[in-house]
Parts: C-alpha cells; sequence; structure tokens
C-alpha cells in the first residue's frame, strides 16, 4: 500500500473537521500531524522527541 501525501486542501479540511473543543483540549488527527510521513520530530522544552507510526498502526514516542 502506498503512502500518498494528501493535498493541503484535504489538510485543511481534516484539520478543520478535528480542531474541536472538548474540555479546552484541542483534538487533532494523526493524518494531520504526520500529513503521510511515517514519523515527525516534537520540539518540546529543547528537546527532541520522535513520533513513529508503526506497521501495526500504533504510535511510538520516544527521546
Amino acid at each position: 500500500m502506498k503512502n500518498e501525501m494528501p493535498s493541503q486542501l484535504e489538510l485543511d479540511r481534516l484539520n478543520k473537521e478535528t480542531q474541536k473543543n472538548v474540555a479546552s483540549n484541542r483534538v487533532v488527527t494523526s493524518e494531520v500531524l504526520f500529513s503521510g510521513a511515517r514519523e515527525l520530530v516534537i520540539k518540546h522544552a529543547g528537546e527532541d522527541y520522535r513520533l513513529r507510526l508503526t506497521n501495526q498502526g500504533k504510535l511510538i514516542l520516544t527521546k
């Protein structure tokens, strides 16, 4: 199965659908976060954290 990058229009649509305030928490789908990639870097307090999507569809966060 080929991972195709969603268009910016599709990302904007997904982002609008998923940005809901539930008890003041922002909700974003993993599709919006990853934008077709399997890994992303989150910068927090001067540190890099890697969020990876496994072949089984699970998320792994490592420092």
